[in-house]
């Protein structure tokens, strides 16, 4: 079943830099502190700071207006990420359109910002000669960005991320929700609607003829059906 949604309208960005913590922390969507690095500061970090090892090596980190932001994502989500990869390669095997990469493949969807779907799509024809840039972090948005939405993230950080999406040039947006089975559908940062577990999920016009069963995703990640009581 798929329903309209109601579009998102606070998107903008204020102008003025942020003067606080509170300042940075709510143009980050109201994210945790925990999950901002402080080596290097906050402002100061670039691209090469994503290729330094970390202590805490298993973290992963996005790099948002100069700072390192670890993306808050856990094992279940991520099964759930691999099984929607795994669905969309079946889907490539036989309509070669292009190239999906996992939460792990951090994209510079503008300059200074890297940005990493959990599930990421780009078509073989925005790719010179059809084929992979050796970049550590391309730069490229993809025509598909899916998100599975954890317990970490703020509704505010998935509006932003919405907002930068599209700007870079995104054609179509997933936000899955495990606890309420539901994905919403983004065609635009205000064109929204909201796919049930009974209903199905179209690529058009990304990946014309793939489809997917929202019933069917959760089922081969194991996602247990919430309990009633």
């Amino acid at each position: 079943m798929t329903v309209l949604c109601e579009p998102v309208t606070d998107l903008l960005l204020p102008e003025r830099p942020p003067e606080t913590l509170a300042d940075l922390l709510d143009r980050l969507g109201g994210i945790s502190p925990r999950r901002i690095a402080a080596n290097p500061p906050p402002g100061t970090a670039t691209v090469d700071d994503l290729l330094t090892p970390r202590s805490g090596g298993d973290h992963l980190y996005e790099l948002v207006d100069g700072m390192l932001v670890e993306k808050a994502m856990g094992y279940y989500e991520s099964v759930l990420a691999t099984v929607l990869s795994h669905m969309i390669y079946e889907f490539l095997n036989e309509h070669d359109l292009g190239v999906v990469g996992g939460e792990a493949g951090l994209l510079q969807i503008v300059p200074g910002l890297v940005r990493g779907p959990d599930v990421s799509f780009i078509r073989w024809d925005r790719l010179p000669h059809e084929e992979l840039p050796p970049d550590a972090f391309p730069g490229i948005a993809p025509d598909l960005a899916v998100e599975v939405i954890s317990k970490g993230n703020t509704p505010g950080e998935m509006r932003r991320k919405l907002r930068e999406y599209f700007d870079a040039g995104c054609r179509l947006v997933w936000y899955l929700y495990p606890e309420e089975r539901v994905v919403r559908v983004y065609t635009g940062p205000e064109e929204c609607s909201v796919v049930t577990e009974d209903g199905v999920l179209d690529g058009d016009p990304v990946l014309p003829g793939f489809s997917v069963p929202v019933r069917e995703w959760l089922k081969r990640a194991r996602v247990r059906q919430s309990d009633p009581r």
